[in-house]
């Protein structure tokens, strides 16, 4: 990394079962520890025996000013040709004293990133009562079918301006509601899904649709659907499924779009927009910035558990396609599916002021994921503008920051595989830019992330509202349904279960839970910081009684964006 290298003095000792060996200065004589330079050095002691740990320190080289020294790995080989690594990772600082251990495990990650113990005690615990709650749920449920589907995606559906001919197979007769209320019509699209591979499941073949859904806001201000095609291509095996339709095919063609909804949720809008792009930024951050630039201490709060999180997701699902949860497209039409997301993400999709200004969505009444989220999204544009405005006076102070602009460099490069054509930016120009992108992240990796998750066990636990997958083909025709249909195609009761499992265990609030604007690390110095802090919690406790106020009021609260209940980070 840029800057990583030090001319200062680097002094080891090895810790093990038997006790230390001598403090040694690491020197070759020459300059030893440059940007980008691998180092051997011979050391001549006693091993301590079954090595546990290694202890580093850096002092300051004489008359030279002190510089901070990033350490990447540290191999030791052992008298018996063992190789053990350390690896480190991070900045050093003058007069520091690092202790790093041995990398045994298939994964490793530092300490500064991992689970604390309460919350790897409260992911075992909870797990456990998730698969006992599993079993409880596959031995006990008898099925009273009443399907009452609920549309709430907060992120699929847009105001519809026109109806293509080529996708649609729709006629004024059909709907006619489509040419009477002007500006009420919006579109729920699952493109993404046609054509993916499926796979079975109890040894049955799963079935996807990739529907198109039209919904009609009603004078009270509801969405409802009007509409279903399940293809994206309009043909006689196609048909257009209507309200007006028997009630069997009504209910199916909408259990299709719910299972749609439910595959594009999950891989698209909650791992790949919320899990996996905390990643990018988090991984971004701790190889670019050093603990004591201002970024990487407004940001390092926000990454709390979420390198730790995802690789438990990678190693338990993501990694083996075998074992991803019961979905009707398993690893392979997730991973695939997830690809299809990235090449379309734009900037302004995670921007939520634009996101809804796109999908012209501004007006539609009672959208409490809109209301809710602008106001907070303000409040954060707030306080990153005024914590970025106190370290950065121009926007030359930008430009020259190498570090910041290391950054945004490698979260468009790794993170966005260098796609120009998704708006993120490539370095920063202006204050306004940082200031923009910093309250992206935090809005994502906090309030999106948290109303993502958190609404899935409310939504989900009534399972033909969420199917992870459906055992019949998609319908060529109308009035070949009934009850028994619907039955068949809903998934296997240990499938669903596992899948309502998984929404409790994602909606069950953390027993650590560390809240949007709480910086314990007291990470700032500076009065002027701290007490930009203490105004921005300040004016989210104000944000968090306003919306428990408008509650009361509701049949329905929408509690999913108070900020008393966002995680500060993706940690689940």
């Amino acid at each position: 990394m840029t800057h990583a290298g030090t001319c200062d003095n680097i002094f080891i000792t090895l810790i093990g079962t038997h006790g230390e060996s001598k403090r040694t200065k690491l020197d070759s004589f020459g300059k030893d520890f440059k940007t980008g330079m691998v180092r051997y050095f011979s050391l001549y002691f006693c091993t301590p025996r079954h090595l546990l740990l290694i202890r580093l320190e850096k002092n300051n080289y004489m008359f030279l000013p002190e510089n901070d020294w990033f350490c990447s790995l540290i191999s030791v080989k052992t008298p018996e040709r063992d190789v053990i690594h350390f690896p480190c990772y991070r900045w050093m600082a003058e007069g520091e004293v690092i202790e790093l251990r041995e990398a045994k495990g298939p994964l490793y990650l530092p300490s500064v990133v991992r689970f604390s113990f309460t919350k790897a005690m409260e992911f075992l615990l909870t797990k456990n009562n998730s698969l006992l709650a599993r079993l409880c749920v596959h031995f006990t449920c008898k099925l009273e079918f009443t399907c009452a589907l609920t549309f709430n995606n907060t992120s699929s559906f847009s105001h519809c301006v026109k109806i293509s001919s080529q996708n649609w197979d729709v006629t004024f007769q059909q709907t006619q509601i489509l040419f009477q209320q002007k500006g009420n019509i919006f579109l729920c699209d699952y493109k993404t899904l046609a054509e993916l591979p499926t796979r079975e499941i109890n040894g049955k073949q799963q079935y996807v649709a990739a529907p198109l859904c039209l919904l009609y806001k009603n004078p009270v201000g509801k969405r409802l659907p009007i509409a279903i095609q399940l293809k994206q291509q309009a043909s006689e095996e196609n048909p257009v499924f209507l309200p007006s339709d028997s009630e069997h095919d009504w209910q199916l063609a909408k259990i299709y779009v719910r299972n749609a909804d439910c595959l594009e949720h999950q891989a698209s809008f909650y791992y790949l927009h919320t899990h996996l792009l905390a990643e990018t930024f988090t991984v971004s951050l701790l190889r670019n910035l050093p603990a004591v630039h201002p970024m990487y201490k407004l940001l390092i709060p926000h990454t709390r558990h979420t390198l730790q999180m995802n690789a438990l997701i990678w190693d338990r699902f993501l990694g083996n396609v075998s074992r991803f949860p019961n979905t009707s497209i398993g690893g392979e039409g997730m991973t695939d599916l997830m690809k299809r997301a990235l090449s379309e993400l734009t900037y302004s999709s995670l921007c939520l002021p634009e996101n809804i200004s796109e999908r012209g969505l501004q007006s539609i009444p009672n959208f409490f994921y809109r209301d809710d989220g602008l106001r907070l999204w303000d409040l954060i544009n707030d306080f990153v503008r005024t914590m970025v405005k106190f370290y950065y006076q121009s926007d030359g102070d930008v430009l020259q920051d190498t570090e910041l602009q290391d950054w945004i460099k490698e979260i468009f490069v790794q993170g966005f595989l260098g796609q120009s054509s998704a708006g993120i930016p490539q370095c920063f120009s202006t204050v306004d830019e940082v200031i923009k992108f910093v309250t992206m992240v935090i809005f994502t990796v906090s309030a999106q992330h948290t109303t993502l998750k958190a609404r899935k066990f409310d939504y989900g636990s009534w399972f033909p509202n969420s199917p992870g997958s459906l055992k019949r083909p998609l319908p060529t025709s109308k009035g070949s349904s009934d009850k028994n249909t619907m039955l068949d195609t809903l998934p296997d009761i240990n499938t669903s279960a596992y899948l309502v499992s998984v929404f409790w265990l994602l909606s069950k609030p953390s027993a650590d839970l560390v809240p949007l604007g709480q910086y314990p690390m007291d990470c700032f110095c500076h009065t002027a910081p701290q007490k930009m802090i203490r105004d921005y919690q300040a004016e989210l406790a104000f944000l968090s009684e306003s919306i428990k106020d408008k509650n009361a009021g509701l049949q329905l609260p929408y509690t999913y964006l108070c900020p008393d209940w966002i995680s500060n980070s993706v940690s689940i």
